[in-house]
């Protein structure tokens, strides 16, 4: 995936919100560290992989897609916002164990993690837990790629709407 890309559109999109909300001078590391919290919570809610006791099936691939890429524009704006950028020489395609909630209680415990230390190791290892997630969700990364696009154009178009 060409992940300078993606960096490079979020960056744009970061520094309009910054600028057309008087927030150029803000330290907003930790409300972007809630936004991606919140965001992941509701990929998680999204797939229901944690309701035992529903029987509901989980909501369509698209909505799904949506979601995680609204976490992807957050994990995206942090490592922005400390300099650093996804390693994609270290992403690996290997066996991931454990089940889909297992995945999100790593994504939020790395995200822990980061926050605590925010350090470019830290932010790797977040990326890629984050990645996994996406493998595990059986979204492969030109879905993901395109997805972020449009969403990125959906958020541009909502800062021209006054969201």
């Amino acid at each position: 995936m060409n992940w300078e890309t993606l960096f490079t559109m979020q960056q744009q999109l970061d520094q309009r919100i910054e600028m057309e909300h008087g927030l150029e001078q803000e330290d907003l590391f930790r409300k972007k560290v809630m936004a991606l919290l919140v965001e992941l919570g509701e990929l998680a809610n999204e797939t229901r992989c944690f309701k035992f006791w529903s029987t509901k099936p989980p909501k369509e691939d698209e909505v799904i897609l949506e979601e995680y890429v609204d976490g992807l524009h957050f994990i995206l704006s942090l490592g922005l916002e400390k300099g650093y950028r996804y390693d994609w020489k270290q992403e690996q395609q290997g066996v991931h164990e454990g089940g889909l909630t297992d995945q999100f209680h790593k994504v939020y415990g790395e995200i822990h993690l980061f926050q605590e230390s925010p350090t470019d190791m830290h932010y790797q290892q977040l990326f890629e837990t984050f990645l996994d997630l996406g493998v595990k969700l059986g979204f492969s990364e030109q879905s993901i790629q395109d997805a972020y696009y449009q969403k990125n154009e959906v958020n541009h178009q909502r800062q021209e709407d006054g969201y």
